[in-house]
Parts: structure tokens; C-alpha cells; sequence
């Protein structure tokens, strides 16, 4: 599952609570929102940032068919490959109906300054 060695920047585990992977550093998990580490000190939980944070509306006319929608989430390198894809949500809205998309990506520094080999075809 980890892409690098555990206790290596990007290393995952999975969360207790709800099974989604996460990162091994993580002491709140970014889906559940448990605790998952208590021997953190509490400046290391807050030491993250957004780097990136986007939002947008969706509104359906009141009037026409519904409309079905799929969040499709899709992580690329530096070359512009495909790393990961996924299905985030799905849904429809009916006449009237409004949903609010919100993405953020959190970065948190380390002291690791190794870069994993390359591997071709490797999907995180």
C-alpha cells in the first residue's frame, strides 16, 4: 500500500475508522475527521497549509429534466501523466436544486529530503 518506505514522506496507511487511505503522518484524518495520534504535539497538526483551494456552485433551472453529475478527481506529474483517477461522488439535481463542489489540497513540510526512484507505470 505505502508507496515508500513507512516513515518516508508519502508513506499510507489506512484509517481505522473509515478505510480510506491516508497518509502514515497524519494525526486527524482528512475524510473522518478522528484522531487518530494523541502523542502529536498539537503544532503538528496545525503545521499544514492549503496550498490549493477551490470552490463552485452548481445551480439546475427550476424548470427541465434532472441533471446527473460525477466528481471525478484526476492527480497528474509534472509530465502531465495520469497518477490517479478517481470517482469522487455522484448525484443528480432536479429543478431548483444547488450543490456547492469544494476541493482542497493540504501540504505539510517534512525533513525528508530523499526522492523515491521513478518507477515506470507506478500508480499512487
Amino acid at each position: 500500500m505505502s508507496p515508500s518506505r513507512p516513515g518516508a514522506a508519502g508513506a499510507t496507511r489506512t484509517c481505522p475508522h473509515c478505510k480510506t487511505t491516508i497518509l502514515q503522518s497524519a494525526t486527524i484524518c482528512p475524510s473522518c475527521r478522528h484522531y487518530l495520534r494523541f502523542d502529536a504535539p498539537a503544532s503538528v497538526a496545525g503545521a499544514s497549509s492549503n496550498a490549493l483551494q477551490v470552490e463552485g456552485t452548481i445551480r439546475h433551472p427550476a424548470e427541465g429534466g434532472a441533471w446527473e453529475y460525477a466528481v471525478v478527481l484526476v492527480i497528474r506529474d509534472e509530465d502531465g501523466k495520469e497518477i490517479n483517477r478517481q470517482v469522487v461522488g455522484v448525484g443528480a439535481l432536479f429543478g431548483g436544486d444547488v450543490r456547492t463542489f469544494s476541493l482542497t489540497v493540504e501540504v505539510t513540510p517534512t525533513h525528508d529530503t530523499r526522492r523515491p526512484p521513478k518507477r515506470p507505470g507506478l500508480r499512487h
